[in-house]
């Protein structure tokens, strides 16, 4: 059966390939995008895409209302939405660290909110959260978006516990570096750095990260919930 599939952040990166991988199964998918215009494969892909900055409790409200009237009440939402702000400690504001939580983690808490009120009502629902190999190792310039992404796991599992009676599950996928917009600008040093530090050798493909967080959305992952799944090539095994 078709469901109504929520991908927050979901214009571009990981994002993107979550929103291909539910559309090309079926589903009735839903993107937001916080700035600019959305692709144009969203709408080959027969996506909606949503103007909303998670940010805003108001642009939540009226996002929802949207995908709600056109897809019917979310059933399946992936909260992938997140911003970086790299800073070495000493020299990171107080706006570099809480505009980071507030997207990364108290944004996921609003949509994840406003998502399972009406998946209590229908006694069924899948929460996917998007963290990151650095919220399980940490990251030297990186203590605000590692807070942050550690930060879901506590907060998925509470979720997992606390709604798991009425058939909602809540999972974490931590991807580890993957090849994306966001990665492309390193310098090949850089990459290579990055590529000796990961046992298989190599950057994992959004494709990758999108069939785990595709597969625990699934009937076959009905008996998982607060789970943490690594797709990092072996990166942060062992925590």
């Amino acid at each position: 059966m078709s469901r109504s599939v929520l991908v927050t952040g979901g214009n571009r990166g990981i994002g993107l390939a979550i929103a291909r991988a539910f559309a090309d199964a079926g589903d009735k998918v839903a993107v937001t995008y916080r700035t600019g215009e959305p692709p144009e494969e969203l709408a080959k892909l027969g996506c909606l895409a949503v103007k909303c900055d998670i940010t805003e409790a108001e642009q939540v409200e009226r996002c929802f209302k949207e995908v709600e009237e056109k897809h019917g009440a979310v059933e399946v939402l992936v909260a992938n939405a997140g911003v970086t702000r790299d800073q070495l400690l000493l020299r990171m504001s107080e706006e570099d660290f809480t505009s980071v939580l507030d997207t990364n983690l108290t944004g996921t808490f609003r949509v994840v909110k406003r998502a399972t009120r009406a998946m209590l009502r229908a006694r069924k629902g899948r929460v996917v959260l998007i963290s990151s190999v650095v919220g399980l190792l940490g990251s030297a310039g990186q203590a605000n978006y590692a807070a942050s992404k550690a930060g879901l796991v506590g907060f998925a599992r509470s979720v997992a516990r606390e709604l798991g009676s009425r058939s909602i599950t809540c999972n974490v996928v931590a991807p580890g570096f993957v090849d994306t917009d966001m990665t492309k600008v390193l310098s090949d040093d850089q990459r290579e750095g990055i590529v000796k530090q990961v046992p298989l050798g190599r950057y994992a493909q959004p494709e990758e990260v999108a069939a785990s967080v595709r597969f625990l959305a699934s009937d076959e992952a009905a008996y998982i919930t607060g789970a943490v799944i690594p797709v990092d090539g072996g990166l942060g095994m062992g925590h």
